[in-house]
């Protein structure tokens, strides 16, 4: 069995668990089907990215990023050493901000120096990963929770400082106002998610779909 056919039976057995533990999550489940999180290795890239789309719309994002690729080769993401080669004004032609731009050139310089050891990554706790990725300037611990869940397809991350969590929980399991921390994980004890909360996350994100602001 291959890493990612291995990855998708332990999905759906998460799936199962979940939906036998907690009736909410049960009902998402069966409306929005299997969970479609697939880790991968553009560990570099994907923090590049996340910098980049740091307070934008998904639209401006896209539009920046795109840039951002061509001042490269336009079938590769640029590596490290290529960025740091790539002088500020350049990249501020694209519409990154300087101090993205200097975000982006401490994680390539961490790259390249071996202070970001992303080849151990799968050797490593989740704690570690927050702890060697946060010192990056500009990531901090809720882009590693994504990083976690989405790149590196940990299952057992509960993103509290989410907004579309806190949301998805408070419209789900009745709360007056938007849950904190402390209610989220109660929520998460309770209802026995562990350790499944990036599965049970992603459907929370999921059940907002197409909801009215």
């Amino acid at each position: 069995m291959s890493k990612l056919e291995s990855f998708v039976e332990e999905l759906a057995k998460a799936e199962r668990t979940l939906a036998r533990r907690d009736k909410r999550l049960g009902a998402l489940i069966k409306q929005y089907g299997p969970c479609r999180i697939r880790p991968h290795t553009r560990y570099f890239h994907t923090l590049v990215g996340s910098i980049i789309s740091q307070q934008l719309s998904t639209k401006a994002a896209d539009t920046i990023h795109k840039r951002f690729l061509a001042l490269y080769s336009p079938t590769r993401s640029p590596k490290p050493e290529q960025i740091l080669a790539t002088p500020d004004e350049d990249l501020r032609a694209t519409g990154i901000s300087f101090p993205k731009i200097s975000y982006i050139k401490d994680i390539a310089a961490k790259t390249e120096d071996g202070t970001l050891k992303f080849n151990r990554l799968s050797k490593m706790t989740d704690d570690e990963i927050i702890e060697m990725l946060t010192t990056v300037k500009g990531i901090g611990v809720w882009t590693v929770h994504m990083f976690l869940i989405f790149s590196l397809g940990r299952f057992d991350v509960l993103p509290v400082g989410d907004l579309g969590i806190r949301r998805g929980i408070q419209l789900a399991y009745g709360f007056d106002d938007l849950p904190n921390a402390e209610q989220i994980e109660q929520v998460a004890d309770k209802n026995g998610w562990r350790p499944y909360c990036s599965i049970a996350s992603w459907y929370l994100w999921r059940s907002l779909e197409n909801k009215a602001d």
